[in-house]
């Protein structure tokens, strides 16, 4: 079993493409090829970190953030991110980090916060834009069925609980070919009129590699005529947080008491009480102040995130309670999440939880 192996299993929950534009997500350091011993599972990677792994003899970390964040231009161990990439790599151990790709998840980090804080009929807070691609191509009308069948297979054509799904356009195609080409249908050096259908066909963007295979390989034509377009289309089922409701509705103070004591956290930051009862509930893991008027907008009562600043709580405006949880607290189960999904697959080594605690933050 190699790293890529691991990697494209991961990428199955919360595909690179998945990341937010200023995210640096994927094999931080390190090698695909390499031969897994075993997994150390961790929410942040620091010296401690890798120790933890060389002790345990894991040669991969998987980390939900990214230890290299901006790019590096120097490798000489005068900060911690220097010394810890220096560390796994003198060792040997590789790097993976999710980060905003396992946020945009559906049953990624805020799936896992509903979950903890048992929340039901959840759905996407932030569904994501620019994830929804459009293919658009021509071919002989007398070969449209086995092309539309091929992306399918690829994984064209799904548009929310409905797969399948295409648009097609009959019409007349024209073409002549040069001295150089070698036409399946026609002469070189004449013009050519064919019977064509114009399928157009949509696709997540993670796909998209897989679906121009298909293409070129089930397309009769010497050279295949298509355009690919990125929508402004929302996907339902990606996006930053997630929306849901208690099973029971409780006070404001009991709310902050069940939160405070299910995400296992010293302390709540919260904006004024407005007495109304705690029944919908919108979480986004990790720094999520930029959310609080989606969160609004979505009717929710109360918005458990973390980050907030002074003047941020100001947006509750009485009509939603904002819930502070800390930054580590709000993230912390999503070890849990990667093992757990790990370990599903992977018998034949180990996948472990990082024992180590890596909150930066401490209370008095």
């Amino acid at each position: 079993m190699i790293i890529k192996d691991i990697t494209n299993y991961i990428e199955e929950l919360a595909p690179l493409s998945y990341a937010e534009d200023f995210d640096n997500v994927g094999l931080l350091v390190g090698n695909y090829q390499t031969e897994i011993t075993n997994i150390l599972v961790t929410l942040d990677t620091l010296e401690e970190t890798v120790d933890e792994a060389i002790a345990k003899n894991c040669n991969l970390i998987i980390s939900f953030h990214p230890i290299i964040f901006g790019g590096l231009k120097k490798l000489n161990g005068n900060s911690y991110v220097e010394r810890t990439v220096l560390k796994a790599i003198k060792n040997d151990i590789a790097i993976y980090a999710t980060h905003t790709a396992l946020d945009n998840s559906k049953n990624g980090v805020s799936a896992k916060m509903s979950e903890v804080l048992g929340l039901e009929n959840t759905k996407i807070l932030i569904p994501k834009k620019g994830i929804i691609k459009k293919l658009t191509t021509f071919v002989p009308s007398t070969k449209a069925a086995d092309l539309r069948n091929s992306l399918f297979e690829a994984g064209a054509g799904n548009i929310g609980n409905y797969d399948q799904c295409s648009f097609n356009i009959e019409g007349r195609g024209t073409y002549r070919g040069n001295e150089n080409s070698n036409p399946v249908i026609g002469e070189k050096g004449k013009i050519h009129t064919e019977k064509e259908t114009r399928i157009s066909i949509v696709f997540e963007s993670k796909n998209e590699a897989k679906i121009l295979k298909s293409l070129h390989d089930n397309h009769p034509y010497e050279e295949v005529a298509y355009e690919i377009i990125t929508t402004e289309n929302i996907h339902q089922n990606i996006g930053m947080g997630m929306i849901g409701e208690l099973p029971t509705a409780m006070e404001e103070k009991e709310f902050l008491l069940f939160l405070k004591q299910t995400m296992n956290t010293e302390c709540v930051r919260y904006s004024e009480l407005i007495h109304n009862k705690i029944k919908k509930v919108a979480v986004l893991g990790g720094s999520g102040s930029f959310a609080i008027s989606n969160a609004i907008r979505a009717g929710a009562d109360a918005y458990v995130s973390a980050d907030f600043k002074y003047h941020e709580f100001f947006k509750a405006e009485n009509s939603i309670l904002l819930a502070d949880i800390g930054h580590y607290e709000s993230e912390q189960f999503t070890k849990n999440l990667l093992v757990d999904y790990l370990t599903k697959k992977f018998t034949n080594f180990a996948v472990i939880l990082s024992e180590k605690s890596t909150n930066p933050i401490y209370y008095i």
